[in-house]
């Protein structure tokens, strides 16, 4: 049982090209080190990712994706019971994280890629469908929407729909509305003030803008470091607005703004 009902998904990016800590955790030690440290300060989840996907980014091959993160997941859960996702959109990875210990997929591509909804249906494990519109190398090229949270939430209809009749069981679903995938800032902002509306849908929100450009763009074109508490507000509001998953980079900053959150939120129940 969680102290409060926020859960906390702390990011370990073993990349070299990541935005925020790209090269920072690869190599066993550094990343079991860094998983260790987050869990300490409160993470529910550790999400390991081998690829980057940030604006521009080039895909990693499968192979180069299963030594950076398999070895890693391996580890993590044969010294802690931390629940460990995958982030990835590739089905062999998929497949080798859950085997190593991984019991959640994070998908940027909502299980889009070839034979990845396969296995995942065949996995059993739950899924994160993230929206994105494009590929990261060309998704911040003028991206449009009609009504950027209509055009969302009716692709999460669709998308679910697909899943579930690929054998997915709808429980296993969470949707993140995917900040910064194929969004402009004003995009960004809409999804956050109108992030409610995504619990029509009735499946867990997770949303992840920690330490993106949006939260740079709003405290004045500020470095990705010293993003941290533009971060945690940005969190907060989130959760205000009906998210129940938030992923982060800063675990104890987001916590602790959480923390204050929730015991508010507790006196006015």
């Amino acid at each position: 049982m969680h102290k409060f009902d926020t859960i906390i998904m702390g990011v370990l990016n073993i990349t070299p090209d990541s935005f925020s800590d790209g090269g920072q955790y690869i190599g066993i030690d550094k990343a079991i080190s860094r998983a260790q440290k987050m869990i300490e300060q409160g993470a529910d989840i550790i999400d390991i990712g081998g690829e980057s996907t940030r604006p521009g980014s080039s895909a990693a091959s499968v192979s180069e994706e299963l030594d950076r993160v398999i070895p890693i997941i391996k580890e993590l859960s044969s010294v802690s019971n931390v629940t460990i996702s995958v982030d990835t959109s590739k089905p062999e990875v998929m497949e080798q994280a859950v085997s190593a210990g991984a019991s959640i997929i994070n998908d940027v591509c909502a299980l889009s890629e070839d034979g990845a909804i396969s296995m995942a249906s065949s996995l059993g494990v739950k899924v994160c469908l993230m929206h994105m519109q494009g590929k990261p190398r060309d998704m911040q090229i003028n991206p449009t929407y009609n009504d950027v949270v209509g055009d969302i939430k009716e692709f999460f209809v669709n998308r679910i729909d697909t899943c579930i009749s690929a054998g997915i069981n709808r429980d296993n679903i969470i949707i993140d509305p995917g900040f910064g995938f194929g969004k402009t800032l004003d995009h960004n902002l809409e999804i956050l003030r109108r992030l409610a509306e995504f619990n029509s849908i009735k499946l867990p929100v997770m949303v992840g803008m920690s330490r993106k450009s949006m939260i740079g763009s709003l405290l004045g074109e500020r470095v990705v470091d010293d993003r941290v508490m533009g971060s945690a507000a940005a969190a907060m509001i989130a959760v205000q607005n009906g998210a129940s998953i938030v992923r982060v980079h800063d675990v104890m900053e987001t916590k602790d703004a959480l923390s204050v959150l929730h015991r508010v939120d507790q006196l006015k129940g």
